[in-house]
């Protein structure tokens, strides 16, 4: 979970205004646990009743990952989710059938970038890692896949 004002302060440094249904929008989010779906925080509103409408959450969502505040993530179902999450460098492990996520630091997946750049002749500007797997907690609970 993140800090509503991290989200804010994200907005403040990259010139945005910070507007109540943007305040709201990050309250939402911080209030999750693990990745979630634009829907999700439509959901949340509603049932807090919550001023907040679709197109709001969506572009409030946009402009957060624009801002490297949240980070959007894509699932194995082909659909994508967001993590709210540091700005540095990492990679989300993501439990499949409770939705917690994890931050990863890159190790030295940076030197395996680099060796396949070398090897292929690209010039690698990027890369993003997920990982999908099943959580401590939800291996203990023995939980099946979702």
């Amino acid at each position: 979970m993140t800090d509503p004002d991290l989200l804010m302060q994200a907005l403040e440094r990259g010139g945005h205004r910070l507007t109540e249904p943007r305040r709201q929008v990050a309250a939402l989010i911080t209030a999750r646990r693990g990745h979630f779906a634009a829907a999700d925080l439509v959901d949340d509103a509603h049932r807090r009743g919550a001023g907040v409408g679709r197109a709001t959450v969506f572009r409030t969502l946009e402009l957060l990952a624009d801002l490297e505040a949240i980070e959007r993530i894509d699932l194995p179902s082909g659909e994508h989710a967001y993590v709210a999450c540091e700005p540095a460098h990492h990679h989300h492990l993501v439990c499949s059938s409770c939705g917690r996520s994890a931050e990863v630091v890159d190790g030295d997946l940076a030197k395996t970038v680099e060796r396949i750049g070398r090897r292929t002749g690209y010039r690698i500007d990027s890369h993003r890692l997920e990982l999908f797997g099943l959580c401590p907690v939800c291996q203990r609970r023995g939980t099946a896949r979702a």
